[in-house]
Parts: structure tokens; sequence; C-alpha cells
């Protein structure tokens, strides 16, 4: 238990038989339950979570008080295994309904690859223990340090997609959105309605479009980009083919739900205005140097061309700010302080350690975390690591 708040830790694997064990042994104990959840891996990933399980559920763990819903099961650590592949969001929503009907109050994510730092795991929970947010997530673009374990070619993609994604989710300062290190209320995954979000490698993305028309508060908690040596398997053709697909019928929904169907906001106005403005003048720029290459006279329709343009990129930019206006009270942006004043505090806070040598993390609820600052911002197969470019079942889409 952590802060009088019951902890449960979703680690999803696939392939992953080198690391998913590692990767429930350090799970803090403050954590009082773990749903090791094995997407039908080809390899011993599922071996691996059984006999880990078996070994840790035979020790003690007397600071564990989850309202068990299950018959008495008294497991600290839960297998499960899918049938068939389904996907690393199906993985993840699988231990999400498990963990609401065990009572337990906030949900973690941890990748079954090892390239999450459980050490900070309090970091990603506080915002929504402490009732910031519903549901937060870990963000490596948020500082230079944060990003200097990033290749340049990661970052470019990763930019690419959180500024896709500022557009389908209405979050306009909530970046790195293929962060899988997140935690969310139980009360948030059960009003979600999971079975509409992907259960594919978009899952990440799609479901802060389905947070933002639920109308809940999402926290970007800063933390440090780690990658380990495993080289990607994924279709890179596949993968943006179907996350771009994804996220241009997120924002579509998102906009009919909320600024159509549940009460009218212009902002939807601007956001047609500017792209038919955007898509006519750059045809008509086009089809009118067309006719001045082939000697008839072109400026006129360039010369209208540049106006729908201009026109264009004026109703988007009253569309983002009126969109971002709407959303602004749902977004807290949650920074830490350096490791060593994190550490610190650690100690000086924790009770004597757990079971697992980890130190206990149950503090007083009622005293806001020093590292944390928030504050509201204007400004198909399963993959163990939901970056685009980590070592992941091939199948894409």
């Amino acid at each position: 238990m952590y802060k009088d708040t019951t902890i449960g830790v979703v680690v999803t694997a696939y392939n992953e038989e080198a690391f998913v064990g590692n990767v429930i042994e350090t799970v803090p104990a403050y954590v009082d339950r773990i749903y090791a959840v094995d997407d039908a891996s080809p390899d011993e990933s599922w071996s691996v979570i059984q006999r880990v399980a078996a070994q840790l559920n035979e020790e003690k763990t007397p600071e564990s008080e989850v309202a068990l819903a299950d018959g008495g099961d008294d497991r600290r650590v839960v297998p499960i295994q899918h049938d068939e592949n389904r996907g690393y969001g199906a993985a993840v929503k699988t231990g999400y309904k498990r963990a609401a009907e065990d009572g337990i109050d906030v949900v973690a994510v941890l990748n079954g690859d090892g390239q999450m730092d459980p050490e900070i795991m309090d970091q990603i929970i506080d915002p929504v223990v402490t009732g910031e947010a519903d549901y937060a997530k870990g963000n490596r673009l948020l500082t230079a340090e944060d990003r200097d374990g990033m290749s340049s070619f990661r970052l470019f993609g990763n930019a690419m997609l959180t500024g896709l994604s500022k557009f389908a989710s209405g979050y306009w300062t909530v970046g790195d959105p293929q962060n899988g290190y997140t935690a969310i209320s139980r009360e948030t995954i059960e009003e979600l309605d999971l079975e509409s979000i992907t259960d594919q490698y978009g899952f990440l993305n799609h479901i802060l479009a389905h947070l933002n028309v639920n109308e809940r508060r999402v926290a970007d908690v800063s933390m440090s980009a780690v990658y380990g040596d495993e080289e990607s398997s994924i279709t890179y053709t596949s993968f943006i083919r179907y996350v771009s697909m994804l996220l241009l019928r997120s924002f579509c929904w998102r906009l009919n739900r909320r600024y159509v169907v549940e009460g009218f906001n212009p902002a939807v106005v601007f956001y047609a205005a500017g792209s038919a403005g955007l898509a006519g003048g750059v045809a008509g720029t086009i089809t009118s140097l067309a006719r001045e290459f082939r000697g008839k006279e072109g400026f006129t329709g360039v010369l209208a061309s540049f106006v729908a343009l201009l026109l264009g990129v004026v109703s988007l930019g009253v569309a983002i700010a009126m969109d971002a206006a709407e959303n602004e009270a749902l977004e807290r942006t949650s920074y830490e302080t350096t490791a060593a004043e994190h550490a610190a505090e650690s100690a000086d806070s924790s009770a004597p350690a757990g079971s697992n040598g980890a130190a206990s993390a149950d503090q007083d609820s009622s005293r806001e975390p020093s590292h944390v600052v928030s504050h509201p911002e204007t400004g198909t197969g399963t993959s163990t690591n939901t970056d685009p470019d980590a070592g992941t079942n091939p199948s894409a889409t």
C-alpha cells in the first residue's frame, strides 16, 4: 500500500523471457498486486512468469491490503496468459480489468523488457494517488537531460507522433505519447469503454482520445530515456500507416463527441474551415503552377490559392487555441527534481524496507510530494516496449 492507496502493476510480456522475470522481481514492495500478462509468447516468457510468480507468492507480503475479489486468492503475483496473440493494448486491458475487479485503487503499467525503472514508479503514480490526475504517463521529452538517452531518429519520430497525438487527443501539453510507463485510477478504468480502444500498438495514443472525451485529467511526468540493446522488428511503413489513420479517426471522433454531440464549440467550425482552406490552397497552387508551366495564365489562381492557404492557417490556429483553452483544465505537468533530491526525500519519508528489500513508501497522504510541481499548462502483436523502434513482435497491424 502506498499513501493509504492500494497499488497494482500490469507487467506486459511478449517474447521477453530474458527480462520479464527480473521486472517482476524488482517491482517495489508497496505494490499490492502484480498482474503479469503474457500475450501468447512463442518463447519461454510464460514459463518464466509462472516460475517467478510461484517463488514470490511463497514469500509473505504483510503490507498488502488488497480487497480481494477472487475467492480469497492472496497471491501477490497473478500470472495471466492469452490463448492467442492479441496485441499490446489487449494485454494492458486484460490487466486493467482484473485489477479493477480486485478493487485496486491505482494501476501502473511496466513493460516486460526491463526498460522502465521501477524505482521511479512513485513519481508516475503520485499524480493519481494524490488526486491531481486520473491518468499519468512518463514523458522523456520535457528536458534536455531526459532526452540524452534518445537517438536523433527516435527523437524525430517521437516528436512527429507527439504533434499528431495532440490534435487527436486534445491534450496540447502532453508529449511522448508512445511512453508506456503509465498509471490510472480504478474509477477511470471503470468509466472508459475499453472494448472500443484498439488492442494494437496505437493503444497509448488511442486511450488519450478516450480519456479526453470522458474529460479525465492527464499528467505528464518527467523521466529520462533509457534503452537496452534490443533491435526493432517493427515494419515502419505498417506502423506509421496504422497509427496515422488511427489518430485521424480519433481526431474526428473526439471533435464530434465533444464539440457537436455533447455541446457545440466553434472550434469544430474553425477546424473545418482551416482544413478546407489548406486543402483548397494546396490544390489550387499546384493547378495554377501547372497552368503557368504550360504557358497559360495562372497568376490569378496562385494569388487566390495563397489567400486560401493564409485563411486556412489562420483558421487552424484559432481552432487550436480554442481547443487548447477548452482542455486546459484537464492537463497537468509534473517535473521531477534531481535524482539526489528525490533519493533524500525517499530516505526521509520511507518506512523500513519491505520483504523484497525495497523501501516502503506508505507516506503521509496529506503532504504534497516535493519532487512534483503540478500546474495546468496553456502552452498487431504485442510489444512490451511501446516505442516503434524497440524489439517487438513484427506484426504491427
